[in-house]
């Protein structure tokens, strides 16, 4: 395990082992701590400046995640995953943001289409910055306005669960400045369609969104 950048944020009114857990949680979403990567007790005890038993606690606990895979007579290690992982978890995400952009061309009101316009905006100028943290978090907001903007609340929910569970994978692919210009030219037809209220184009532009995505993060995994 290399020299670790992990940073706890203590919350008062969290369990130490809360905080252990949400603090590796990220580094797992974020790639810090990459897949395969055995999670060593003493090793992230040390860099945390806590003891083993909350590091053994909040390890157990992104196992049941999933995102921590425990292997006989090695230990527990960060999940990997597969080719098929990640299509399984983007076909469902293909018909999810399809659904909430559907939604939204009916149900987005007039200061969140403003959102949109600015949060498109928001997401050239990032790209221009060239700092991936900004980007990706860029990227994150102009979905979220879409999301928010189908008003419901159970689907808002599942979306982000699969954004999460690939979201490493979804940082490359943003980072890469040879995907800025189609990433910036979809975003622009989503926003147009969603805007006009137009369902069935921004259904496709939503899901050709998706496929993209797809098709980059596959060729990221060895078979």
């Amino acid at each position: 395990m290399g020299e670790l950048k992990l940073q706890m944020n203590m919350d008062e009114y969290l369990p130490l082992r809360d905080v252990v857990f949400n603090t590796l949680r990220q580094g797992i979403l974020t790639g810090e701590l990459e897949p395969g990567e055995r999670l060593m007790e003493i090793h992230l005890a040390d860099r945390l400046g806590v003891s083993r038993t909350p590091i053994r606690e909040a390890i157990r606990m992104l196992e049941l995640e999933g995102l921590v895979t425990m292997i006989p007579r090695k230990g527990a290690e960060v999940s990997r995953i597969s080719r098929q992982d990640i299509r399984d978890v983007l076909e469902v995400r293909l018909a999810l943001d399809s659904l909430a952009t559907k939604l939204a061309c009916k149900r987005i009101t007039d200061d969140q289409k403003e959102e949109l316009k600015r949060a498109a905006e928001e997401f050239v100028e990032a790209t221009v910055s060239g700092d991936a943290t900004v980007i990706a978090q860029a990227d994150v907001k102009f979905h979220d306005v879409i999301l928010a903007a189908s008003h419901n609340k159970r689907l808002i929910q599942m979306v982000n669960n699969l954004a999460e569970r690939i979201y490493r994978y979804r940082l490359e692919y943003i980072k890469d400045r040879a995907n800025h210009a189609r990433l910036i030219e979809e975003h622009a037809k989503i926003m147009n369609c969603v805007i006009k209220g137009d369902e069935g184009s921004a259904c496709i532009a939503a899901e050709i969104h998706i496929v993209n995505q797809e098709n980059n993060m596959l060729s990221q995994i060895e078979e």
